[in-house]
């Protein structure tokens, strides 16, 4: 109550002093709230020494929070020595216990060689998991799994299904992949205005693959009326992002416009980074 202001003004000095008493009499989630405190110096000097012992302690009394915390930090290293064994080690105790973040972590370090060696089998259960749980971030790579075949069989239809279930949570990349489907028929029905539908979703996002999709059907007049002005302008924004296509094929489209349309290109691109950017200045 006094780490959240309930009923008291919250005071995070005193906060500590009950967690403390709690912790000393074994009690696991004030041990992970001392373990917070220390890591993140909420009412006492931040010391990720005393972090890691008090979170280990919680860990140890089967606290799954505290495990998946303790995990990321000796995946991290934040604070002591990175050690990704110990940390597949308690994501893994973690995620036997339904946490869903340590089960997506847990999937990575499978999928990626961290902490142990690749094993695509093991990184598809764990997506799996955490994705039925309703993790989009899982549910998006569980996509990709079966788009790829990647510990799973091969499942355009399956790809299809788990990218639309993390598109519609917002998941910028999901929107993409879902897009490309549509695109191209894969996995989905072909059908174009679908696929500037999703590609128009991830690139309000800032999702530079997906802008640089969105301006080659906005300048091929697929799915949407041609607008070259609009579709140059997703693609300058795509090369802004860091798409490396786009800035090669920038100038070439370029070449097909008038000094004009440039212009007004040039001028959208920057009212959409202005609005975007003030957007995101007002939601933190």
């Amino acid at each position: 109550m006094y780490q959240r202001g309930q009923g008291v003004d919250a005071n995070d000095k005193q906060a500590l002093y009950w967690f403390r008493k709690a912790a000393a009499a074994g009690e696991r989630g004030a041990q992970r709230q001392l373990g917070i405190a220390y890591a993140e110096g909420r009412g006492v000097r931040a010391d990720p020494r005393r972090a890691c012992a008090w979170l280990t302690r919680a860990a140890d009394h089967g606290d799954r929070e505290a495990q998946f915390l303790l995990g990321n930090m000796y995946a991290s290293g934040a604070g002591i020595e990175t050690d990704e064994r110990r940390a597949l080690d308690l994501y893994t105790r973690a995620a036997r216990l339904g946490h869903v973040a340590a089960q997506y972590n847990l999937a990575n370090m499978h999928a990626h060689d961290r902490g142990t060696e690749r094993d695509p089998k093991q990184a598809f259960e764990w997506y799996r998991r955490a994705a039925e749980q309703g993790a989009a971030n899982a549910q998006f790579n569980l996509g990709v799994s079966f788009a790829n075949g990647q510990g799973v069989e091969r499942d355009e239809a399956r790809a299809a299904h788990w990218y639309r279930l993390a598109a519609e949570q917002g998941d910028a990349s999901a929107q993409n992949n879902l897009g490309v489907m549509y695109a191209s028929g894969q996995g989905l029905p072909h059908d174009d205005r679908l696929a500037v539908y999703w590609y128009e979703q991830a690139a309000e996002q800032g999702h530079a693959l997906a802008q640089y999709n969105l301006g080659g059907m906005i300048g091929s007049g697929l799915g949407v009326a041609r607008d070259p002005v609009r579709a140059y302008m997703w693609m300058l924004l795509a090369a802004e992002g860091g798409d490396a296509t786009a800035n090669v094929n920038k100038s070439i489209v370029a070449r097909r416009l008038s000094p004009s349309e440039i212009g007004r290109a040039l001028d959208l691109s920057h009212k959409w980074q202005l609005s975007h950017r003030e957007g995101r200045n007002r939601q933190e």
